[in-house]
């Protein structure tokens, strides 16, 4: 019957798998890093030379190209705001219609209960202003008849 021995990392042969398999994994690695070392250096030398040629073009051509770049640029500020109220207001028509059709959309109770406040002040300012308007109308009506 065969016994099953422990396995301490020492000599034997699984050490040839994980050796060959470790040369494979470094080499992959440093072969895919070389690679895109040499890609990065191709990338910079070739900005560098676009800068170099590109530059008297721009200079030359800056008195164009600037109010061009920031006629452009109010361009798309201008489609990127128009299509966020766009949105806005595609979203908004949408919330309304829940609203009114009583499905309950997100915010329907914090709005029902800015309405009821704002209800109960309009309320008590009426109750003032008609309570105060009394008020006046005794003052005159006594002012009047000390008057005459």
């Amino acid at each position: 019957m065969a016994q099953i021995q422990p396995h301490y990392g020492g000599g034997g042969p699984q050490q040839k798998p994980q050796l060959s398999r470790q040369v494979a994994k470094t080499t992959t690695a440093v072969t895919l890093g070389g690679s895109l070392m040499v890609l990065s250096g191709l990338t910079l030398a070739a900005t560098i030379i676009g800068i170099v040629l590109a530059t008297p073009l721009l200079v030359i051509f800056s008195p164009v190209l600037v109010p061009a770049a920031i006629t452009i640029s109010l361009i798309f500020a201008g489609f990127v705001t128009s299509g966020g109220f766009g949105a806005t207001a595609s979203f908004v028509f949408y919330w309304m219609y829940r609203y009114a059709t009583g499905k309950h959309p997100i915010g329907a109770d914090q709005l029902d209960r800015a309405r009821e406040k704002i209800a109960h002040a309009a309320y008590d300012v009426k109750e003032k202003a008609e309570h105060f308007g009394q008020g006046q109308q005794n003052v005159n009506v006594r002012g009047t008849a000390q008057g005459t």
